[in-house]
C-alpha cells in the first residue's frame, strides 16, 4: 500500500526508535487502566504501548467513557476491559481486519483473557498502520445493513412505569427498536434488585425528558 502524503515514513524493521517517538497520555486512560482487574491491566497496556509504536501522532481521548485513539482527525481504535475479558478493535474494523473475520464480543479479535488471545506483534502493528492510512484517505467505515431486529419485550417493572408517566410512555414508543433496547437490556442486566429500581427510575427520567439511553455520548 503505498504510503499517502503527511504519513512519516518508519524507521527499518517498522518500529519508531523510543527516543524519537512524543508519547502522548491521556491521564483519564491511566486512571482507567489501574481501575481494571489483575488480567486486564497488561491487555490494555500492551496495546496501549503498540498503538503508539505503530503511530507516534495518534492522540488519546476517552470516548463512550472507553479509551480511544484518534489519528488524522478521526476515529482510529479503541479498547475496554469488562468483568471477565477485555477488547481492541478498529473503527474502520471490516476494511482493517476484513470482514469475514470471526468476532465474538466487541473489539476486533474477540474477547480477550490474556495478551496472548491478540495476533502476533507484527500483525497487530500491520493492522493499526492499515488503519492509519484509511484515517488519511478519510474512508468511510463499512455499515453493514444488517435486518431489523423486532422491538424488545418490555419487562413488568418498566411496563408499569410507564403507565404512570405519559411522557417518558410517548417517548419510549416513538423510538425505533434498538432505541428501547438499549433501555430494556440495561434495565434487565442490573445484577441487584436496588440497582435496578434505580435504572428504572433513572431511565423513566430521560425518557421524560426525550433523551435516550445513551444521549450524554450523541455528540462526542
Amino acid at each position: 500500500m503505498a504510503v499517502a502524503a503527511g504519513v512519516k515514513p518508519w524507521h527499518k524493521g517498522g518500529i519508531v526508535p523510543a527516543e524519537a517517538r512524543p508519547m502522548s497520555r491521556d491521564p483519564r486512560i491511566d486512571a482507567y487502566i489501574d481501575k481494571q482487574a489483575d488480567f486486564a491491566r497488561p491487555i490494555l497496556e500492551h496495546v496501549r504501548a503498540l498503538v503508539h509504536e505503530a503511530c507516534p501522532d495518534v492522540e488519546e481521548t476517552m470516548k463512550w467513557s472507553m479509551p480511544t485513539f484518534m489519528y488524522g482527525g478521526a476515529i482510529l481504535c479503541g479498547m475496554a476491559a469488562f468483568k471477565q475479558h477485555a477488547s481492541f478493535g478498529y473503527w474502520k474494523h471490516a476494511l482493517v481486519v476484513g470482514e469475514g473475520e470471526q468476532r465474538d464480543g466487541m473489539g476486533s479479535y474477540g474477547k480477550l483473557a490474556s495478551t496472548k488471545d491478540l495476533p502476533a506483534k507484527k500483525t497487530l502493528l500491520a493492522h493499526i498502520r492499515k488503519a492509519m492510512q484509511l484515517n488519511l484517505e478519510k474512508t468511510a467505515p463499512v455499515r453493514k445493513n444488517a435486518a431489523p431486529k423486532p422491538p424488545p419485550d418490555v419487562p413488568a417493572d418498566l411496563s408499569a412505569a410507564l403507565k404512570k408517566n405519559a411522557k417518558a410512555r410517548k417517548t419510549y414508543e416513538a423510538f425505533p427498536p434498538s432505541a428501547q433496547r438499549d433501555y430494556v437490556e440495561w434495565i434487565v442486566e442490573a445484577k441487584r434488585a436496588e440497582t435496578r429500581a434505580n435504572r428504572l427510575a433513572q431511565a423513566v427520567e430521560w425518557m421524560a425528558e426525550g433523551k435516550r439511553r445513551n444521549w450524554k455520548y450523541e455528540n462526542c
